[in-house]
C-alpha cells in the first residue's frame, strides 16, 4: 500500500501542480467524497486528446497532462492517481485492452485499421476497503458531440466503458486485463504502442496537427 500513496515518475503526487489541483478539487469529508470530486474534476478539466506523441515519456505523466490540459487515457488515469494520493488516497492505474466499436476512421486509419486498443488505461482507487476502477478518460463535452454516454462514478461501484452508447450502437468492449501498477510501465506500453499501431506511433509530433472530432473522419 505504500507504494499506492507515495510519489512517482508518472503519478507525480508531489508535483506542485498536482497538489495545488488536488487541494482544490478534492471536496467532501470522506476519501468517497473527495475521489469522486477529483474524479469529475480531472473527467471534465481535461480534454481527452488521442492524438499524441507516444514516444515522449511526458504524453504518460499526470503533471503533464494537468499542465497541457489534454491527454489521453493513460495520461488522465495517471492524473487522477497522483491527484487522489496528493490528496491521501491510495491509488494505482490499471490497464486493459478495449475495443472500441465507434473508433473515428481518421484514428482507426492511423492505428492501421484495427479498433483494438491495447493498454486502455482506468484508475484504481483504495475506497472503503477495496479497490474501485474509476476510468475519467472521455471530458462530458466530448461524450456530447460523439453521442457517448459519460461515466459516472459514486465511489463505491467500478466506473468503466460502457457496451452502448446513447443510440445503442456498440461502444466499448473489454477483451484483455493487463493488470495493475503502483506507476505507468511507459517503456513496456511504448514497446507495445510501436509494434501494434506503427503509423500513429510514427507521428512523433505532428501528431498535434491531428483532429480528435466527430467530423474528423
Amino acid at each position: 500500500m505504500k507504494e499506492s500513496l507515495s510519489p512517482g515518475r508518472y503519478i507525480d503526487s508531489d508535483h506542485p501542480d498536482v497538489i495545488a489541483f488536488a487541494r482544490k478539487h478534492a471536496e467532501g469529508a470522506t476519501d468517497v467524497e473527495r475521489a469522486v470530486s477529483l474524479y469529475y474534476a480531472v473527467r471534465d478539466a481535461i480534454r481527452y486528446n488521442p492524438f499524441l506523441d507516444f514516444s515522449r515519456d511526458d504524453s504518460y505523466r499526470g503533471s503533464v497532462c494537468l499542465r497541457t490540459g489534454e491527454g489521453f487515457c493513460i495520461g488522465k488515469a495517471a492524473l487522477l492517481a497522483a491527484c487522489a494520493r496528493a490528496a491521501g488516497i491510495a491509488a494505482r492505474v490499471g490497464f486493459a485492452d478495449v475495443k472500441n466499436h465507434l473508433t473515428t476512421p481518421r484514428l482507426a486509419e492511423h492505428m492501421g485499421g484495427t479498433d483494438l486498443f491495447i493498454y486502455h488505461g482506468f484508475t484504481e482507487l483504495w475506497l472503503e476497503g477495496k479497490w474501485v476502477k474509476a476510468t475519467p478518460a472521455f471530458n462530458l463535452e466530448l461524450c456530447r458531440k460523439f453521442r457517448v454516454k459519460p461515466l459516472e462514478f459514486d465511489g463505491r461501484q467500478d466506473s468503466i466503458f460502457h457496451p452502448f452508447d446513447a443510440d445503442e450502437r456498440r461502444h466499448m468492449e473489454y477483451v484483455r486485463d493487463r493488470g495493475s501498477f503502483a506507476d505507468v510501465p511507459a517503456e513496456e506500453i511504448q514497446r507495445a504502442f510501436r509494434e501494434a499501431y506503427p503509423g500513429l506511433y510514427r507521428l512523433g509530433e505532428a501528431a498535434a496537427k491531428e483532429s480528435f472530432a466527430p467530423s474528423a473522419g
